[in-house]
C-alpha cells in the first residue's frame, strides 16, 4: 500500500471513529496532495512526493507553535502540536547522526574532498544516498563542515 492509500485509508477511519484531530490533519494533507496532483497533472504521486509534503506539513507545524508560544497562546500552540504528532505517524524515524557521519566519511573519502570548498559536492553527495528518507539537511551540512574543517 502506497502512502496515500494509506493516508485515504486512515482519513475514512478517522471518518468513521469521528476522531476530530486526525480527520482534520489528514484532509489538509489530502488537500495538499490533491494540489500536488493538479500542478502536475498525475494521477497518482509517488512515496518520495507525499513524504515532502507531509515533512513540510509537519515543520509548518512545529514552525507555528513556536510562534504561538512566543505571543503566549498556548492553546494554538498546542492544537499545532496535536496536528504535528498526528502527521509524524506517516514519517518514518529520522536518519541517525551516526549514520551521517558515515556516509559524510565515505563520501569525502570517495571524493578526495579536502577543503570547505568541496561542501557542496558532498552534500549533493550525501543527500542522494538518503534520497526520500526522513533526513534533516542542516544537520548534514553540519556534519559535512566539521568534517571538511578538520581534515
Amino acid at each position: 500500500m502506497t502512502l496515500q492509500e494509506t493516508i485515504n485509508t486512515d482519513l475514512k477511519q478517522a471518518l468513521k471513529s469521528k476522531d476530530e484531530l486526525v480527520l482534520a490533519t489528514l484532509r489538509l494533507i489530502k488537500a495538499d496532495i490533491q494540489y500536488e496532483l493538479t500542478k502536475t497533472g498525475a494521477a497518482d504521486l509517488n512515496d518520495v512526493s507525499v513524504m515532502q509534503i507531509l515533512k513540510s506539513n509537519y515543520k509548518k507545524r512545529k514552525d507555528t507553535a513556536v510562534e504561538y508560544d512566543k505571543v503566549n497562546r498556548k492553546d494554538l500552540a498546542d492544537k499545532e502540536r496535536e496536528e504535528a504528532d498526528v502527521i509524524s505517524r506517516y514519517i518514518p524515524a529520522e536518519i541517525s547522526e551516526s549514520e551521517i557521519q558515515t556516509e559524510v566519511a565515505k563520501a569525502i573519502a570517495e571524493m578526495g574532498a579536502s577543503s570547505p570548498s568541496d561542501m557542496g559536492k558532498v552534500m549533493g553527495k550525501v543527500m542522494a544516498v538518503f534520497k526520500g528518507q526522513n533526513i534533516d539537511g542542516s544537520k548534514v551540512s553540519h556534519i559535512v563542515k566539521q568534517s571538511l574543517s578538520a581534515n
